[in-house]
């Protein structure tokens, strides 16, 4: 986690160096930043210095557009810091309809000049959540509720529907919220939030108070940055339980079939989804039956095709991609399209490609081949010359030398090339040893 800080920290001192300047027109400017998805240390990062700009350019506002399910606290705290330092005025606004401001988004709302939100928007649900899916200790929610009281008490909000809110998990919509004095108004778009906010006193750091001129205002919009946008996108239940599956099935692999760079490849997998697992509320159960499913697969390896072991491998992948994550967090869940695709991929992966692999490897090496040569065995596939023959209770692969052999005939090993029987039917080999012990019918001495 130091080093993801540390990126965080270098996105920000790179956003500095791409500062939005005043418009050209004279207007005022809004830098206008969105925190979307999972609240990690790039999202700190990047809004961090967002703010930072809007404080060198001498911007009239920062607009914060938020749909967040939660995060980190650690990064919540930077960020809410972070608004609660600046002295140019933070706006937040949950938007667009069907946007939430959820678990670490509620301390954020709180932090901010202004809290707005569009109609069909919700907030709250700011229990915290431990990594096993269960409620944290009691003194970790005292924490919660000690500190987001704090920010009602700096902004002038409803402290005591916040505390509900750690406490309870209680969610609102954005009607109720203004009505219980959670948020200072509803707006439908940026352009009547702005009017509607224009001439209002709001407060800023050191207990100082502003008004906002933002009417007409141009938005220098900033964004994550493609590099960090990509990696802040890994933070999703779905991509965190792809990872984790397929660096098993990887190490797996290169267990089965080593020197293919396999198992380098599977354990950067599951660095990046437990990585993953900080950031989001991932629950052990689930953990333990998605090793359980690979185990189980494990089992089938002996048995070519799909038996009761894949059957019970899929069940306990099933399971374990729905009780990943605790359901209690909003959009805290792996789809059920993503779980059934990889578990009739595990099944596939499993069932026959690693079965295969399996048999090769153990395969009898050169020099135990060569000890079946004088055995005797039955063709199971006819050879045309080349088919299958049972030999010694297993498979292999044979070519005749007296030409076409029917399914059924027996035969002896002759001869070898490499993991290939060279096989003759007894009847050729008992007519080869009459004709040379004696004389044919027909023929005189």
């Amino acid at each position: 986690m130091r080093a993801v800080r540390l990126i965080a920290l270098a996105a920000g001192l790179l956003g500095l160096l791409a500062v939005p300047g005043h418009a050209a027109s004279g207007a005022p400017v809004v830098v206008g930043m969105r925190l979307s998805g999972v609240v990690d240390p790039f999202e700190a990062g990047y809004i961090k210095s967002g703010i930072a700009a809007a404080e060198s350019e001498d911007a009239a506002a920062v607009l914060l557009t938020i749909d967040t399910p939660g995060g980190l606290d650690s990064s919540m705290r930077q960020i809410t810091q972070a608004i609660l330092n600046s002295d140019v005025p933070v706006i937040c606004f949950v938007s667009p309809q069907g946007a939430r401001a959820a678990s670490a988004g509620t301390f954020i709302m709180y932090s901010c000049s202004v809290a707005a939100m569009a109609p069909g928007t919700n907030i709250g649900a700011a229990h915290p959540v431990g990594v096993s899916g269960a409620i944290e200790q009691s003194k970790v929610t005292n924490d919660a509720v000690a500190y987001i009281r704090s920010l009602a008490e700096a902004r002038n909000r409803n402290a005591d529907w916040a505390e509900q809110a750690v406490r309870d998990s209680v969610s609102v919509s954005a009607d109720e919220a203004l009505r219980l004095g959670v948020i200072d108004l509803i707006s439908a778009d940026e352009s009547s939030l702005f009017r509607a906010l224009n001439g209002r006193v709001v407060p800023v750091a050191h207990s100082r108070a502003v008004t906002l001129d933002i009417e007409g205002a141009t938005i220098q919009s900033r964004s994550l940055g493609l590099g960090f946008a990509i990696l802040h996108g890994l933070f999703t239940p779905d991509l965190a339980f792809l990872f984790f599956y397929l660096g098993l099935g990887l190490i797996v692999l290169e267990f089965i079939h080593p020197g293919i760079l396999a198992g380098l490849l599977g354990a950067l997998c599951l660095v990046g989804s437990f990585v993953a697992f900080g950031e989001l509320p991932f629950q052990l159960i689930g953990v333990v039956l998605l090793v359980a499913s690979a185990v189980f697969y494990l089992l089938e390896l002996k048995h070519p095709g799909l038996g009761v072991w894949s059957v019970a491998g899929t069940i306990a992948l099933v399971l374990g991609g729905l009780f990943l994550f605790n359901p209690s967090v909003p959009n805290a869940r792996v789809s059920p399209w993503i779980i059934a695709v990889v578990a009739a991929f595990a099944m596939l992966f499993f069932g026959f490609a690693l079965s295969a692999l399996w048999r090769v490897r153990h395969l009898p090496r050169g020099g135990e081949v060569r000890n079946l040569v004088g055995q005797e065995g039955v063709v199971t596939t006819a050879l045309t010359p080349r088919g299958v023959v049972q030999v010694a209770s297993e498979r292999w692969t044979a070519e005749s030398t007296a030409g076409a052999v029917p399914e059924g005939v027996r035969v002896r090993v002759v001869g070898t090339e490499g993991l290939r029987l060279r096989v003759t039917p007894l009847d050729a080999i008992a007519e080869e040893t009459s004709t040379v012990g004696g004389t044919r019918e027909g023929e005189t001495t």
